[in-house]
Order: C-alpha cells, then sequence, then structure tokens
C-alpha cells in the first residue's frame, strides 16, 4: 500500500455504529420525548437489551468505555438500586407484548458483580421482559479476579455467550496499557465457563498498541487460537487523549505509525483466517458453523451482531438505545443517572430524532460496514425520491475512484467495495455522511 494512498484513506472517521454517530446527538431528546417514543412501541415488536456496568476494578490506560474505578461494593450496591428502579420504569411504559430476543450485559465490567447482584439483576430483567425462548445473553467479563463463583452465578443467570477482554498478551504492551493478564489465567477462565455449560466464546482483540510489532502480534495470535474462540473481534486502537484523559498515561512515542497499524490488521487477519476463522464484516471473525458467520449481519453499538431487534433498550448510565423513531442516551455521571431514576423519571439527556434522509443513509452505511455493498434498489423501494441524491453521490463516488476501492455491480446504481478497499470501508461510508465535520467530534483512524 503506498503512504500517501494510506495516509489518505487512513483519516480519522467514525467507528459506524450508528448513522448518525453519537457526538452529534443533541439534548432536544430528552426523558418525556423518551417515554412518548416507547408508548408508540408497536405490540409486538422485538426488542434487544443493553445493560451498563459502569465500574472496573483498576483502569486500562487504552479504554475509551464510560467506566469508573471501584473497590469497594457500595457504590455498585447503590448503582443497581437505580438501575432495578429503570428497569421498572422501561417496562411499565412498554408493556409485556414484546419478546426481548437478546440481552447484553457491557461496561465497564459487569463481572465485577459479586454472584448474588449478577443473579438479582438477572430476575429482574426477566421478570419484567418476555425473554425469548432461544434468546442470546451475552455478557462482557475481564479475567482479572474472576473466581469461579461468579462464573458458576453466570451460567445459573442464563448466560449463552461471553466476551473476553484480552487485547494483547505480550508483557511489553499490557505493562504499556496497564493491564497485566495472562495467559494462563485466560485460559482458565475459557475452560471453565465451558464446563459450567457456557460454550460460545468470544475473544476481543487491539492492534496498534504501544509497543505491538508484528513479531508480538504474531505470539498473541498462537495464544489466541490455542484458546479456540467461536467469535473474535479485533479493533484499532483509537488514541484520543485530548478526550479520554487516562490514555495520557501512554507513551505515545511508543504507538506504531499508520503503516505499521496497517501491516497489524493485515497480519492478524491473515492468522485468523489461516486458523479456519470466516472474516465477517470489517473486524470480526467467527468459526464457519457460528451464526455470525452464516446469518444477516446488522451493526450496533456492540459491533457486529445477529441482533435482528427493531428497538434496542439501554439501560443504566450512559447507555445507548435505538427505538423507530431515534436514539436516546442516558446521563453519563453515575451521580445524575441516579438522581434522575430515583425521582421515578428515565435519565435521558440525549439522542437524535431520525428524519428520512438519516435513516436512508443510515441503510446505505449498515450495509457498506455489513456487506460491502451499496444498496441501490433497496433505497428506491423503501425511500423513493429521498434515495435518488445519496445514488447520485455513490455514482459520483465510483467515478471518482482511481484506486480499485469500489466497483460497480449492477444498472441500477449498486456497487461493491473490492477486496482493496475493505479495510477503508469506514472511510467509504464517510463519503455518506452529512454529518462528518460538523461540531467538534473527535475519531479514531480509518485503520
Amino acid at each position: 500500500m503506498r503512504p500517501e494512498l494510506l495516509k489518505r484513506y487512513a483519516a480519522p472517521v467514525p467507528r459506524y455504529t450508528s448513522y448518525p454517530t453519537a457526538p452529534h446527538f443533541s439534548n432536544a431528546i430528552d426523558g418525556e420525548t423518551y417515554g412518548a417514543w416507547l408508548g408508540a412501541l408497536d405490540a409486538g415488536l422485538p426488542l434487544s437489551l443493553y445493560v451498563h456496568i459502569p465500574f472496573c476494578n483498576e483502569m486500562c490506560w487504552y479504554c475509551g468505555c464510560s467506566t469508573k474505578v471501584t473497590r469497594q461494593h457500595a457504590p455498585i450496591a447503590r448503582y443497581l438500586e437505580g438501575l432495578m428502579k429503570e428497569i421498572d420504569t422501561v417496562s411499565n411504559r412498554i408493556g409485556s407484548q414484546h419478546d426481548v430476543t437478546h440481552i447484553h450485559w457491557g461496561g465497564g465490567s459487569p463481572s465485577i458483580l459479586p454472584p448474588e447482584d449478577i443473579l438479582a439483576l438477572a430476575s429482574a430483567l426477566k421478570s419484567r421482559f418476555a425473554l425469548a425462548r432461544n434468546a442470546e445473553f451475552a455478557v462482557e467479563i475481564d479475567s482479572r479476579g474472576l473466581d469461579e463463583d461468579r462464573i458458576a452465578a453466570f451460567a445459573q443467570a442464563g448466560v449463552n455467550r461471553v466476551s473476553v477482554g484480552v487485547q494483547d498478551f505480550h508483557p511489553d504492551v499490557q505493562r504499556a496499557i496497564n493491564r497485566i493478564q495472562s495467559f494462563e489465567l485466560t485460559s482458565w477462565v475459557v475452560d471453565t465457563f465451558r464446563k459450567h455449560g457456557i460454550g460460545s466464546i468470544n475473544v476481543d482483540l487491539v492492534y496498534g498498541l504501544p509497543f505491538q510489532t508484528l513479531e508480538t502480534l504474531d505470539q498473541t495470535m498462537d495464544h489466541v487460537l490455542a484458546l479456540k474462540p467461536d467469535r473474535i473481534a479485533l479493533f484499532g486502537y483509537a488514541h484520543l487523549p485530548s478526550r479520554i484523559t487516562h490514555q495520557r498515561l501512554i507513551d505515545e512515542s511508543a504507538l506504531p505509525d499508520t503503516q505499521q497499524r496497517f501491516l497489524q490488521a493485515n497480519r492478524a487477519a491473515e492468522r485468523l483466517v489461516d486458523g479456519g476463522y470466516v472474516t465477517v464484516g470489517l473486524d470480526h471473525y467467527a468459526r464457519p458453523d457460528d451464526p455470525l458467520a452464516s446469518g444477516n449481519i446488522r451493526r450496533n453499538f456492540q459491533g457486529y451482531t445477529t441482533d435482528d431487534a427493531a428497538a434496542l433498550i439501554g439501560l443504566g448510565a450512559s447507555s445507548i438505545g435505538r427505538l423507530p423513531q431515534g436514539y436516546v442516551q442516558n446521563a453519563t455521571p453515575i451521580a445524575d443517572y441516579e438522581r434522575r431514576v430515583s425521582e421515578g423519571g428515565l435519565a435521558t439527556v440525549r439522542g437524535h430524532a431520525l428524519s428520512v434522509e438519516d435513516a436512508a443513509r443510515a441503510l446505505v452505511i449498515e450495509r457498506l460496514m455489513c456487506d460491502f455493498t451499496f444498496p441501490a434498489g433497496e433505497l428506491r423501494d423503501k425511500f423513493g425520491a429521498v434515495a435518488e441524491p445519496i445514488i447520485a453521490e455513490a455514482a459520483a463516488l465510483c467515478r471518482s475512484d482511481t484506486e480499485d476501492m469500489v466497483l460497480p455491480s449492477g444498472e441500477g446504481g449498486e456497487f461493491r467495495v473490492t477486496d482493496k478497499g475493505r479495510i477503508f470501508v469506514r472511510s467509504i461510508c464517510a463519503r455518506f455522511d452529512t454529518y462528518l465535520g460538523k461540531g467538534t467530534a473527535k475519531h479514531s483512524a480509518g485503520v
């Protein structure tokens, strides 16, 4: 890859887990708006639940999640009281005529919860929402500090998929990001989850970290392949110290440059494909028999998923939800969130009401991110005249492409992203983003 081309396509762009992206939400959407949207949900509409646990035992310096370090249980207990109140308030607004097809606990570290809290929270969700018989129940876990009692509690709660944070196994990299986690510990955690009947394992990896090289990455990939996870997510590190203050603890001089990041992403992808994994979208990999490898995939705030629920209900501080009408986000400061829910209200403080054009561009970006195609026919069928200017933008993109990143694939205006262009699909999506460049949003490198 020529350096000038790599520099152009690797410019900072959003990760596109939504459109418009969260930095473009506004305070025009509040709890009253959200309450009205919840009340307007069609009976029988399937739902997905996301629950945010904003606590960790220690701070990983690379992390961009909304979380707070605590070694005490009291803040967690107080937060769970508020979370239970929000669960009650939301479930009362929507009633019980909706099957929940997916549950995802994220953080922070949901595995910081003691066994009794894991069981109580799961019970509250099951008692207030109608869980579908074959629902996926996924939880993000931190292997450090995890014991078998907690693993047994997750299994008893009905969890059937766990996402194990790894990022990198090399000691130099781990010290540089303040996350010391041995392969032996991680292997024990994976084996113990499997022993308790939770066989669906996802591993999260990150490239572009300080002191990472192709050699150290190969060592990490050897360990990961030995774990035999069902899915692997491979993310590029987003270094945004002006927004995420603890990232200032990372030695910037030790970070790989753009060319090195590109080589690391490609090396990891090659190792995973050679190891028998199927490439899913931009940065996920799955075993051929995993539903993610063969199903119709979607893209949401947790990345690539088989979750096709029409509405996502976000619960907890900073959580984002998606309803047919638009996006909503809860207050991020934990104290503010707790105050709002304790007063009997909803904690929504910002969001975005989708226009017809927003919905059309969201479809384009999701299809590009998921299957690398521009869906001109589907756009026309769903959005009529609103689709035509977007299709014209796609035609202009194809005409201006001199690097074989995209290729026309039909007479109706369709195109597909080529193998060469796939790693830069976020930059291709950005061509259809009318919000990009507005406001003060900071984004990560495009590779």
